[in-house]
């Protein structure tokens, strides 16, 4: 799920700022919550602090872990806020009226229905974005509804929906063919017979209709989407309604267990997870849900391989390579560029910054990983992977650099290879964009000070979280002065 260039570049200069330590918002993870986090529609909320050139603000509070945006899921709750007995009923009656009309079974019955009936009554209503059987036809009779609906186009629920367009929450940018089926044939090619789908919807597919079309092919799927509507097209055992964002199973413990089942299928032997995160969430949630993915898949495992690890393929851009290896260690990024179906821009065959900036976060050996020679790819003897045709090899690096898909320079005052478009800067005294400001905040800690890590990763932070707890008692304790002084009178 990919997002346009427009959000992609404000998504890069949040990310570059968030290296640099500016003003933002940032997601509290804590390890053992003292309390239950409460509930919005999209299941339970993240806990987020305000953060001011590194500094966290003195209150801290809960919003929705999938929507970014206020105005796809208004919740907001500070962390110490006690609400009423009527506020809580209340926002839990309008969960509920947020909730999907129909129930997961509700869908798999009228599916199992559907499918006994002839063609020219299976019919799908593009308003609704519900597929019809007879009794239903009376109430959309005013809507556009589409006809004869085939079993290969119920195959391809991603072709009949439209992609919601939310950028920030589900950002429905399908992946092209081409990707795709190099996805599909990459998979096999390892030798996977199982393929967890967190949010490839169009991945999914094309392994059921490879499997259902090629006898030889014995790979399964399961999708877990935070899209209600593909519950329609698929049974209990291929789909669960999930959110990424926080692991939430909107049906419960029931497809909680679907997916346990489903990881731990042969002792866990033969299963990858993929995943494409919509490009506006936070890596830090993502981490910690893949994170118990991964628990779920080793619950699986006897002690002799309790050292394996769970093969993962995460497609995200590669501006975020720093993030996720810092969750990820042993994962490295392919050269691999992942293009979308419809979207404008992240087209094959786009040069210059106009290439597609998304790819394949893996830890997968790299050498194990065949990229297509027929689109330029080659084989780096000395890096031994393959890499993009303009990815020359540095020698002073010793590595193949590029990270965008562009021939970079080496820096020899920085030590390292730069973009192209980069100088050096001798008042930073480090390479950027020549429109850079030198005023910016510079990396490091703002709780030691130190160069080498972010106050996120501080082992200073329980002082930090000290001070700024007495910083907020004192607040508390001034703004408490001033409720018990007597007003003076006017004179």
């Amino acid at each position: 799920m990919a997002a346009p260039r427009d959000r992609l570049a404000a998504v890069e200069a949040e990310v570059l700022a968030g290296r640099q330590g500016s003003s933002g918002v940032e997601v509290v993870l804590p390890s053992e919550p003292a309390t239950p986090a409460p509930l919005c529609p999209h299941g339970p909320t993240l806990l987020f602090v305000k953060v001011s050139q590194g500094k966290e603000e003195t209150r801290r509070f809960y919003a929705c872990s999938a929507c970014r945006d206020r105005k796809d899921c208004n919740f907001f709750q500070w962390e110490d806020e006690k609400l009423s007995e009527a506020r809580l009923a209340a926002r839990e009656a309008h969960n509920q009226r947020c909730q999907p009309p129909l129930s997961r079974m509700q869908c798999v019955e009228r599916y199992s229905k559907l499918i006994e009936l002839p063609l020219s009554q299976r019919r799908f209503c593009q308003r609704c974005q519900q597929l019809l059987l007879p009794d239903d036809w009376e109430k959309h009779h005013e809507h556009q509804v589409v006809g004869d609906i085939s079993i290969t186009q119920l195959k391809r629920p991603s072709q009949l929906l439209y992609p919601l367009e939310n950028k920030k929450t589900n950002a429905q940018y399908l992946f092209a063919d081409r990707s795709c089926q190099f996805l599909v044939d990459l998979l096999s090619n390892l030798g996977f017979r199982r393929v967890l789908c967190v949010g490839t919807p169009r991945l999914h597919e094309l392994i059921r209709l490879k499997a259902s079309d090629d006898k030889m092919s014995n790979i399964k799927s399961l999708l877990l989407d935070i899209d209600f509507r593909y519950s329609q097209f698929y049974m209990e055992d291929s789909f669960c309604h999930y959110n990424m964002f926080n692991h939430h199973f909107f049906d419960g413990k029931a497809a909680l267990e679907v997916c346990r089942t489903f990881l731990q299928e042969d002792k866990g032997d033969g299963v990858i997870m993929v995943t494409d995160p919509p490009f506006g969430g936070l890596v830090e949630p993502l981490a910690v849900t893949f994170k118990k993915l991964i628990a779920m898949w080793k619950e699986g495992q006897s002690q002799d391989n309790s050292h394996k690890e769970l093969p993962i393929f995460w497609i995200f851009p590669y501006f975020f390579e720093s993030r996720i290896c810092q969750f990820f260690p042993s994962f490295c990024m392919l050269d691999y560029q992942v293009d979308y179906d419809n979207h404008a821009l992240y087209k094959h065959g786009k040069t210059g910054r106009k290439q597609s900036p998304v790819r394949i976060f893996t830890n997968i050996p790299p050498n194990k990983i065949i990229l297509p020679t027929e689109e330029g790819y080659r084989f780096c003897p000395l890096c031994q992977r393959y890499v993009s045709l303009e990815n020359q090899h540095c020698e002073h690096c010793n590595s193949c650099t590029s990270k965008d898909g562009r021939k970079w320079n080496h820096c020899f005052l920085c030590k390292k290879c730069v973009k192209p478009s980069w100088i050096h800067c001798s008042i930073c005294n480090c390479c950027a964009l020549p429109d850079h400001s030198c005023k910016g905040p510079k990396d490091g800690c703002f709780i030691c000070g130190e160069l080498d890590h972010k106050r996120s990763t501080c082992s200073n932070t329980s002082a930090s979280k000290k001070v700024n707890k007495a910083v907020r008692k004192q607040k508390q304790r001034r703004g408490n002065k001033m409720k018990r002084r007597p007003l003076k009178d006017n004179p």
